[in-house]
Order: C-alpha cells, then sequence, then structure tokens
C-alpha cells in the first residue's frame, strides 16, 4: 500500500509531496538523499541499518516533519542512496498515530494511544 504525504525539513517548508510505500517491517522511513537535501535536511549521524533480506547497510540519518491528512508529527529518517526504496516505517506511523488497517489496507486513524499506567510503590 502507498501513502501521499508530505514532507518539509521545518514546520515553514517547503514542503514537497511524495508517494511513499507503508512498510509495517521497516522501523524508520527511508528519503531520497537528494529530496532531503533539497529541503534542506542534513545528516545528524550514521546508524547500521538491516533489510528486510537480512542485509546490513550503514546510512545517514536525519529529522524531518511528515504529514498525512490533518496530522503533522515530526520523525527520523533514513537518508536513502540510489537503488533504495522510498518508505514510510511504523515509527512514523506511530508519531502520527496511524495504523495500517490489514483488512482493508488503508491507513486508519489510532483514536486511543496506547498508555502503561504507572506503578506506585
Amino acid at each position: 500500500m502507498y501513502a501521499r504525504v508530505v514532507v518539509s525539513g521545518s514546520l515553514d517548508g517547503p514542503w514537497k509531496p511524495m508517494r511513499l510505500l507503508v512498510d509495517t517491517d521497516a522501523s524508520c522511513t527511508m528519503l531520497p538523499r537528494k529530496a532531503l537535501l533539497a529541503l534542506g535536511v542534513r545528516p545528524r549521524y550514521r546508524q547500521a541499518c538491516r533489510l528486510g533480506d537480512g542485509r546490513k547497510m550503514r546510512r545517514d540519518m536525519g529529522f524531518v516533519y511528515v504529514r498525512y491528512r490533518k496530522r503533522v508529527a515530526a520523525t527520523q529518517v533514513i537518508f536513502g542512496e540510489p537503488g533504495d526504496a522510498s518508505v514510510l516505517g511504523v515509527l512514523t506511523l506511530e508519531e502520527l498515530a496511524l495504523r495500517l488497517d490489514p483488512r482493508s489496507g488503508r491507513l486508519r486513524e489510532v483514536r486511543v494511544l496506547p498508555m502503561i499506567p504507572a506503578v506506585t510503590a
């Protein structure tokens, strides 16, 4: 399933529309390096990542804002290299309070966020 989102390096923009593969097996969102740099997003650190086929890679990481309909969230992003897929990962979905409905294949709002109550001694 693909989702249309809008991405920016800051809340003030500029914003770039993107069509991303929703990948609930991917932790982080990955966007093309060229698009991120054009939005003014700069790498903050490098991180080891594991692909779905088990291969490991190191990629630059940064931070972006992602908007889906009326929801906006700041999220981590992997700087994708040529040949890498552009994906919307599960951390970004959670930050947007969205989930993938397995029956319909659509993104749905999470109406109640799961919380763990504090334990008192």
